[in-house]
């Protein structure tokens, strides 16, 4: 029995080292310290160098105390009287009161002497142990009830000699059968496996190992962390588990929200692209092809317009479950963001294998998707970049697969295109572009030129419209519809952007004192733009320094802008109109909802695009539509502008419908400054008119 005693106190010695939620102190029949756990340097403030070899009464007993605990401790060394349970106010060595739920359990060491084990609970910040714990294994239940941990004694080969657990719903096998069997016994095979691979390490290495299992418990499936130490001299093992299950689920949450869309619950960008580059790493060795496949589903902006984000989510939700669904179990469907989807195509034998897999991905947009009742027709434009072919990095495979992507929005939206050296081309040319975009400003590479706007009622040069050029010494001439949407990507039209509107705000003081004329300005707004917070103090600041009254300045707006579906865009504009700066609806015609916007924002122009205008002579259906835009266009108190004019039939014909401005190459095609301060009519518009 004593050899037992000694085994559970070495046991508890284990146990209590590195707690400190408890206070154990070990004391010799002479009542001096042999044993001082963290616990007891954290509650009473001696360390365990301090307090070992000091008497009990010396360190934490208050005098009043002193005679009754050195007779107690003797009655029981002699007479074998317990010292009960009880709550008493002990002293810290500050002096500092300390309350406490004490224990006291006595053991028999190797050489027959007492030593005595106080338990002493901490009642300012933890429940009583166990009210009633006047017996060593009474307290050991309490404190064992009291810690969320599974405490086990086994021995080295897995016999379980103790077992303890604060909620015995968390056992394996219920208390009362468990006592006495081998774990590797009544544990699932592969977290036995574990158990005794640890025991052997263990015993093998020392210290203190720890490792994760999963157990089907009744309460449900459950996450723990075992601990555990070998006694090498009792020839045991302590293992303690703790339930780590809430821990496991917050950690595998945050792991799905960081590599899984929340929306459709499908790999996200990070986790998809972080999937590509793993493929072509495996690629390397394999020597196999593989396919990086990029969708876009065409004119998705028109249904979250139209139809409300709720709809577009549940379009997007339906499309990530349809792909999801066409491709092997090999591959990955992953949403880059918007409405960007991309495939990952592994294990091809040859490039054309991919075929068979992308039409099925196409085909999948042409049923119908039933959203709320509604039946809506989708189509989708897929790009395909093969490995080596097309690229052996994930960067060029993802870069080339978009390129071939907006292949397809070019011949008509709702097919595939794969990667093409044409289209490598236009890669490179892409780079280059933005390379030397970076700093062509600060070398004054930029020049603003100006196109005449005509008033076709007094037939007079009205104002102008501030259109970029650009001239690198490396690229040559860059058309704006080459480098604008290159400067809106990577942020540079913000600067550009301020530089056109300085320049032109410049030159309209400049131009309107030399012909002492009340000239407007016409200046483009890009969507990044809106995202600048100082935008609008910035035109205040022009307009004040170049002395130009704000109905004088238009900003043309097109429906891309309106489309960012940001408060921004409704702050800016509101600042704008509240200004007096003047709003211009730019390429009327070409969007989806432009009356929306009409209804929605004060504009004071609309211009009509010039597809429009060049077939008006020549085309009922163009004739039609821009005489009804005219119509409604004046019905709500609006100008318009037709831009493209470049026939006298033309503008005949818009003059006849009423419309109020015209500009085009019939008149004059963009020019530098100097050009257009010295800009007189032809002669012959007065014919043509």
């Amino acid at each position: 029995m004593e050899n037992h005693h000694e085994d559970t106190r070495d046991a508890v010695r284990q146990l209590f080292d590195s707690v400190d939620a408890i206070s154990v102190q070990g004391y010799d029949q002479e009542r001096r310290v042999v044993y001082w756990n963290i616990g007891s340097e954290k509650l009473y403030g001696y360390t365990a160098a301090e307090a070992i070899g000091q008497k009990l009464e010396d360190l934490i007993i208050p005098d009043h105390l002193r005679e009754g605990v050195v007779s107690s401790h003797h009655n029981w060394v002699v007479n074998g009287v317990e010292i009960p349970a009880a709550e008493l106010v002990l002293r810290s060595k500050s002096g500092r009161d300390v309350s406490v739920y004490s224990s006291h359990v006595m053991f028999r060491n190797a050489r027959d002497e007492c030593e005595m084990y106080c338990i002493d609970v901490d009642l300012g910040d933890v429940k009583k142990a166990q009210s009633q714990a006047v017996s060593k294994e009474e307290l050991l239940k309490g404190v064992f009830e009291s810690l969320p941990d599974l405490f086990f004694l086994v021995t080295e080969d897995g016999r379980i000699i103790e077992c303890h657990a604060g909620d015995s719903r968390k056992l394996y096998v219920q208390y009362d059968n468990i006592l006495g069997e081998n774990m590797a016994d009544f544990l699932p095979e592969e977290v036995a496996a574990k158990f005794r691979n640890y025991f052997e390490k263990a015993m093998r290495e020392g210290g203190v190992l720890s490792f994760e299992y999963c157990l089907d418990l009744p309460i449900g499936k459950a996450y723990f962390e075992a601990r555990i130490s070998h006694l090498a001299g009792q020839k045991q093992l302590v293992i303690i588990a703790r339930d780590i299950t809430e821990a496991h689920e917050t950690a595998e949450l945050i792991r799905k929200q960081a590599y899984f869309d929340s929306l459709t619950s499908i790999p996200n960008r990070f986790l998809s692209l972080d999937r590509l580059s793993q493929m072509v790493k495996e690629l390397e060795r394999s020597g196999e092809k593989a396919a990086v496949v990029f969708l876009d589903v065409d004119d998705f902006k028109k249904i979250n317009d139209s139809l409300g984000h709720d709809v577009g989510d549940k379009v997007l939700i339906e499309a990530a479950n349809r792909l999801s669904s066409t491709v092997r179990d090999s591959d990955t469907v992953g949403r880059l963001g918007g409405d960007e989807f991309i495939v990952l195509l592994g294990s091809l034998a040859e490039s054309y294998d991919a075929v068979d897999i992308v039409e099925k991905l196409l085909d999948v947009f042409r049923e119908p998707f039933r959203i709320d009742g509604r039946e809506l027709i989708l189509t989708t434009s897929i790009g395909v970049a093969v490995y080596p072919d097309n690229g052996t990095s994930a960067s060029d495979l993802l870069r080339n697969a978009d390129a071939a992507m907006y292949q397809s929005k070019e011949q008509g939206r709702n097919t595939y295109s794969f990667f093409t050296k044409q289209m490598n081309e236009m890669i490179l040319r892409r780079l280059e572009i933005e390379e030397q975009l970076y700093g062509a400003l600060e070398r004054n590479e930029f020049e603003v030129y100006y196109q005449p706007k005509i008033n076709l009622k007094d037939r007079k040069v009205m104002g102008a419209e501030a259109l970029l050029r650009w001239h690198n010494p490396l690229v040559g001439q860059v058309a704006p519809d080459e480098f604008i949407p290159i400067a809106e990507h990577t942020g540079l039209i913000e600067p550009i952007g301020k530089y056109v509107l300085a320049q032109a705000l410049a030159f309209l003081n400049e131009w309107s004192q030399a012909h002492r004329q009340d000239y407007t300005m016409a200046v483009n707004l890009s969507p990044r733009q809106f995202r600048d917070q100082g935008f609008v103090e910035f035109v205040k600041e022009c307009l004040g320094s170049c002395d130009v009254t704000p109905e004088r300045l238009e900003f043309e707006i097109t429906e891309g802008v309106l489309m960012i579906g940001q408060s921004c865009v409704d702050e800016v504009l509101s600042a704008l109109n509240a200004l007096g700066v003047k709003l211009s609806m730019d390429d009327f015609g070409t969007g989806y909802s432009s009356l929306s916007y009409l209804r929605q924002y004060n504009f004071d122009l609309l211009k009509v695009d010039r597809s429009f205008v060049s077939g008006i002579t020549a085309n009922q259906e163009d004739r039609d539509l821009v005489t009804a835009t005219i119509a409604m266009a004046h019905s709500l108190h609006l100008d318009v502008v037709a831009e493209g004019v470049e026939t006298g039939e033309q503008l005949k014909l818009l003059n006849e419908l009423g419309c109020d401005v015209a500009q085009g190459y019939y008149f004059s095609k963009p020019i530098p400054a100097l050009e257009m301060k010295a800009f007189k009519l032809k002669e012959r518009f007065e014919v043509e008119c």
